[in-house]
C-alpha cells in the first residue's frame, strides 16, 4: 500500500469519526478552549478505560492460574482506543494528513533514538 492510499484510508476514517462525533453532540471543529480541555479530559478518560479494557482481554494475573487470553475482544478495544485517538487529534484541530505526517516523523525520531541506543 502507498502513502497516497494509507492517506485517503486515514482520511475516510477522519470522516466517518467526525460523523460519529456528530451523531453525540460534538463538533470538534468550534469548540472553545474551554470546551477542547472538557473533551480532551473526557476523551482521555475514555481511552484509559479502553486500555484497561485492552488489558483484560490478555491474560495479566501472575497468580491466577486458569485465565484466557480473548485476542478477538482485543482487537475491538484497539479500533475503540483508535475512535478516540482520533476524536482526541480532532479536537486538537489535526485533519488526517496532519496526523499521518506528524506519525510518520515521529517513528523516524523513534528509529533514530533506537539507532542511538535510547
Amino acid at each position: 500500500m502507498d502513502n497516497k492510499d494509507c492517506v485517503e484510508k486515514l482520511e475516510k476514517m477522519f470522516e466517518l469519526q467526525t460523523q460519529l462525533n456528530a451523531r453525540v453532540g460534538v463538533d470538534t471543529k468550534n469548540l472553545s478552549d474551554e470546551e477542547k480541555i472538557e473533551w480532551i479530559l473526557r476523551i482521555s478518560r475514555a481511552i484509559q478505560q479502553e486500555v484497561s479494557e485492552l488489558i483484560d482481554s490478555v491474560p495479566w494475573k501472575w497468580w491466577k492460574k486458569q485465565q484466557q487470553f480473548d485476542e478477538e475482544n482485543a482487537k475491538v478495544e484497539v479500533i475503540d482506543l483508535m475512535h478516540f485517538i482520533i476524536s482526541a487529534g480532532q479536537v486538537l484541530g489535526l485533519t488526517a494528513n496532519d496526523f499521518y505526517n506528524a506519525y510518520l516523523e515521529k517513528n523516524k525520531i523513534n528509529h533514530q533514538r533506537q539507532d542511538r541506543g535510547y
